[in-house]
């Protein structure tokens, strides 16, 4: 079965989409923590770079024009450059008391006054010697402008990862769907609602990749050997079914005649009817194995139209002597009445009397038994019968419907569970494909519940007290 809507089991794909949205989320993260910084120096060494290229310029028109275009070396004046929003800023100067040293290049970051304003420059302090005296070349840059660069650049590259992330996530996503769809076909086409190995489609699913293939390739196999002993299964209960009534047919008669002595003291007719009724359970339990091997070798028909209200009075109707005797009170409720289209009437008898039989036989003394019928949701028809017996322990029931299977039921009065007369139930509802769950509360009771596929449910209803 597959998991429901609010199952936290999800599918390879979803998972696969989840890692790579969060790995690309982890990737935007780092990267608005980190970018600053890398942002940052990326600025700071763009603007040193664009200072040394001015710097290389200035020294070029130096060595072309000469100092003296730039510096009246007599009247030891400075030569000044401000770009009009006093951005940038150019300044040669001879220093006074300075001895001749070789060149020296140093940047840093001060504060300068432009026209009565302070503000904060990018500096290149450059010193040389022309005509054997020094001279300083200072090249500013304001930070604000690096600032600006700064910010212009972050926005930048976190746009670029933004958007670099979601493409990748829908790409990712779209790679992924588009990987796993041999998968999705092979659960979706092959495995989803195949409730017997007949139903297995053996088709190959159209893909390239080798895993892909080796698994379609190997469930083939395994549901062609599973297939296999279904059929070897059947057959053997069949045939087995089939040699056994005649002998137990054949002692039945002999007990019978054996009864009709009247040379037969009390003791050994005791016995004779002890076994009679042992023989009698083992006839009954040959002709239910028979009856679900005709029912899986599809030996019956489907060509009625079969209203559920009208089994559940007949197997009421049934069964009335044994709710009698346990003094159970029976309420009846289809609201509305659903007719099977396509069922067989015989077998839907047998469903119902199955379910109703054991809820008389697994309840308390003057208990009840509700059987309701209702369309819960368009396309869905559900019928219920519940007991208020002393249910049934969490850990017996994934097996109720094992055939064979023996636990100790609830409660201390509360009877063996065995027999066949569930499984006989399942197999009934599988042939009608609907499907037969159950629920149970130790102590209160237990639920059986039906659900039909239906494309259209009558108005009518069946009420009885």
């Amino acid at each position: 079965m597959l998991p429901g809507p609010g199952s936290l089991v999800m599918r390879l794909e979803a998972k696969l989409a989840l890692f790579n949205a969060l790995s690309k989320l982890l990737l935007v993260l780092l990267g608005v923590a980190l970018i600053p910084a890398i942002v940052s120096r990326v600025a700071i060494a763009h603007t040193d770079q664009r200072l040394h290229e001015k710097k290389r310029e200035v020294l070029a028109l130096v060595k072309r024009d000469g100092l003296m275009a730039f510096v009246r070396q007599e009247q030891n004046q400075a030569y000044a450059d401000y770009n009009i929003l006093k951005q940038e800023y150019i300044s040669l100067m001879p220093e006074h008391g300075a001895t001749l040293r070789v060149p020296e290049e140093r940047i840093f970051n001060e504060p300068r006054q432009v026209d009565n304003e302070v503000e904060d420059f990018r500096i290149l302090s450059y010193r040389f010697t022309a005509s054997g005296r020094p001279y300083r070349l200072e090249i500013g840059s304001s930070l604000a402008t690096v600032e600006l660069l700064e910010n212009t650049l972050r926005q930048l590259a976190l746009w670029v990862l933004v958007i670099g992330a979601a493409l990748t996530i829908i790409t990712d996503a779209a790679f992924a769907r588009f990987l796993l769809r041999p998968l999705s076909y092979l659960i979706s086409r092959k495995l989803r609602n195949v409730h017997h190995p007949s139903g297995f489609s053996f088709a190959p699913i159209p893909t390239s990749t080798m895993d892909f293939r080796q698994l379609d390739d190997s469930l083939n196999e395994m549901m062609h050997q599973i297939q296999s002993a279904f059929e070897k299964e059947r057959e053997f209960m069949s045939n087995v079914s089939h040699e056994l009534l005649t002998p137990v047919s054949i002692l039945q008669t002999r007990f019978e005649n054996m009864l009709q002595d009247p040379s037969l003291g009390h003791a050994h007719s005791l016995k004779l009817v002890e076994s009679q009724k042992t023989l009698y359970r083992l006839r009954n339990t040959v002709k239910t194995l028979l009856l679900i091997a005709n029912i899986e070798n599809e030996q019956y028909l489907r060509e009625e139209s079969v209203s559920l209200a009208a089994v559940v009075a007949d197997a009421t109707t049934e069964l009335e002597d044994r709710l009698a005797q346990r003094e159970l009170h029976l309420r009846v409720a289809l609201d509305p009445d659903y007719v099977l289209p396509r069922a067989n009437q015989t077998l839907l008898f047998t469903l119902i009397f199955n379910l109703l039989s054991n809820a008389i036989k697994y309840n308390r003394w003057g208990g009840s038994i509700t059987v309701t019928g209702q369309l819960p949701h368009p396309g869905t028809y559900r019928l219920s019968v519940a007991d208020t017996g002393p249910g049934i322990a969490p850990e017996n029931l994934p097996h109720l419907f094992d055939r064979f299977r023996r636990f100790q039921a609830s409660g201390p009065s509360a009877p063996e569970g065995f027999g066949l007369g569930l499984p006989i139930a399942q197999t009934i509802a599988n042939f009608h494909a609907a499907t037969l769950t159950a629920t149970s509360e130790v102590g209160k009771g237990s639920t059986f519940t039906l659900e039909f596929q239906v494309d259209a449910v009558p108005s009518t209803s069946s009420k009885v007290g």
